[in-house]
């Protein structure tokens, strides 16, 4: 395509802007997106569409970005959405070549210097392949879609309706961005009576295995919840190990029972998540003794396709209790083995676990204390996170004070969610709307391929965590209102507008660049599918709906 020469350099030009996650750089991202589209001679004289959306109360001054297009070939209101994200991950993985990490070309240079696997030293060297920090995830999404705002925008009478153009920060952890976008989205609606037909997300597709050379296409985003699990035991001193209940050796069990357990994969019509990932795993002592950990605390990152809360819930339930059932038995048999080395008579097991989920925790301890704690709670969450504490970290807190006010001395687990919590969505077959979208995509789609030698796959979601969540949630009121229950200070915490999320309930689709090695030293996006044939099927695309 004509505009292929033009994306790159836009690719290039964003690379260059360093807009590593929760730093400063996610402003200047901000600026060059603002400033570049308003170079575009259409917004040159419509710069009123477009707009900046400073996030609240941000210290680093973050925005998202947006910008829309009005089509003139006949009235319509209906409005697709396009949108990606500005953040990258660190650069701290280049090493020495940690300098040139956003010059795409100075940094192929200097790869092509040093030992390379030869697969990755071939695609640099063919310069078919674009290196350096958010090549690939994903300023190349994003440098598409501006070429394509720009190539559309003087071409206004070739489609009716609306293209709206939403460039969020903070993907890479918290999601803040897209889900402050929201009130935009809303605005917009009210305002122009947009009728959004759905949104696709640029972020890149990538080979799935070795030898892969499909290309993906997704109709929804995976979901993502963060089970937390604290563990209260029973101190003791090391040199009478087995009279305790080490917390941390129930952590480690913990891990055992989830971490990579497949159990866990969450099936929708055939289409797997990947199982539980452990992301934190510590005791929560602060200083060197010999006394046994007497807490310790875990979580994962845990994928969802459809399964509900409670059910998620239960089953984690379940896992704890063996973990720590488990642990009290590790510490019995240790004991009777032990005994009958040094012919001393073993200590009898003492110790009986108790799991309880956060809600359960919280009714015992307004029940102990005879006060209704809520309120207290959410004070208190306030207060740490004004003051920046890690959102984790203080949900633990909240935990821990309850569970003080127990004033119990047994061994206990309590299960509770953190954020961020990424809503899961697809398009569902079994709804006669989504089905009749799902067929039209997958036609394009198909034909597409067809046309121009692409072997394209359907996928229902996402496999990557996505703004995308934030635009539909299948989830049931029953599975969010055990999330809401479950998951301290949530309101404080990782306010989400849920209403209107429901009520925009826009189809979340993902094209994408195609690249490899995301969030590696070796990320890199391939030039001539990115620039050139991705930005024909997402015209094809708009043109068969526009």
């Amino acid at each position: 395509m004509e505009i292929a020469e033009n994306i790159e350099q836009i690719t290039k030009d964003f690379v260059a802007v360093k807009s590593v996650n929760s730093t400063s750089g996610e402003k200047d991202a901000a600026d060059y997106l603002e400033g570049r589209l308003l170079q575009i001679p259409y917004f040159t004289d419509h710069a009123d569409q477009v707009i900046r959306q400073p996030l609240a109360h941000d210290a680093l001054q973050r925005s998202n970005i947006f910008a829309y297009l009005h089509g003139l070939k006949s009235p319509s209101n209906k409005t697709i959405l396009w949108h990606g994200h500005m953040d990258t991950v660190g650069t701290e993985d280049y090493g020495r070549l940690e300098p040139y990490a956003t010059n795409c070309e100075r940094l192929a240079k200097e790869l092509l210097k040093i030992e390379l696997p030869a697969n990755i030293y071939e695609e640099i060297r063919s310069g078919d392949w674009l290196v350096g920090r958010g090549a690939c995830d994903m300023k190349s999404g994003v440098a598409v879609f501006i070429g394509l705002m720009e190539y559309l925008s003087t071409r206004l009478d070739t489609f009716s309706g609306n293209i709206l153009l939403s460039i969020n920060p903070v993907e890479e952890n918290q999601h803040t961005g897209i889900i402050e976008g929201i009130k935009i989205l809303k605005q917009l609606q009210k305002e122009h009576n947009f009728d959004y037909l759905f949104a696709i997300n640029n972020d890149y597709i990538c080979p799935l295995y070795e030898g892969d050379t499909n290309k993906y296409v997704y109709m929804g985003a995976v979901g993502k919840l963060l089970p937390c699990i604290y563990i209260k035991g029973c101190e003791t001193h090391v040199g009478q190990c087995f009279e305790g209940f080490d917390a941390s050796v129930a952590a480690a069990q913990l891990v055992t029972q989830i971490n990579y357990n497949t159990d866990f994969c969450d099936n929708y019509n055939g289409e797997y998540t990947l199982p539980p990932s452990v992301l934190k795993l510590k005791d929560l002592k602060n200083h060197y003794n010999v006394q046994t950990a007497q807490e310790a605390f875990v979580y994962f990152n845990y994928f969802v396709h459809a399964k509900p809360t409670t059910a998620i819930l239960d089953k984690l339930k379940q896992k704890t209790k063996r973990a720590m059932q488990n642990t009290a038995a590790k510490i019995a048999a240790g004991s009777q083995a032990y005994a009958q080395l040094s012919s001393q008579k073993d200590i009898p097991a003492m110790h009986i676990p108790q799991v309880l989920t956060f809600t359960e925790l919280l009714k015992k301890a307004e029940a102990k204390s005879n006060k209704q704690l809520s309120d207290a709670i959410l004070a208190d969450a306030q207060k740490r996170n004004t003051q920046g504490e890690d959102k984790r970290e203080i949900s633990l807190a909240l935990v821990r004070q309850l569970v003080n006010l127990l004033d119990e001395h047994e061994p206990l687990a309590i299960i509770f969610f953190a954020a961020p919590y990424c809503p899961y969505n697809t398009l569902r077959q079994e709804l006669p709307t989504e089905k009749t979208l799902i067929d039209r995509i997958t036609k394009i789609v198909i034909e597409f391929g067809q046309s121009h030698n692409e072997n394209y796959q359907i996928k229902q979601f996402f496999p990557s965590l996505s703004d995308g969540s934030y635009l539909k949630i299948n989830d049931d009121d029953e599975s969010l209102r055990c999330l809401q229950e479950n998951m301290p200070a949530m309101s404080e915490l990782y306010p989400l507008p849920l209403t209107s999320i429901k009520s925009l309930n826009i189809p979340a689709l993902n094209f994408g660049c195609y690249g490899k090695d995301a969030h590696k030293w070796s990320e890199r996006v391939y030039k001539p599918y990115s620039f050139s044939v991705l930005p024909e099927l997402i015209l094809k695309t708009i043109y068969e709906f526009l």
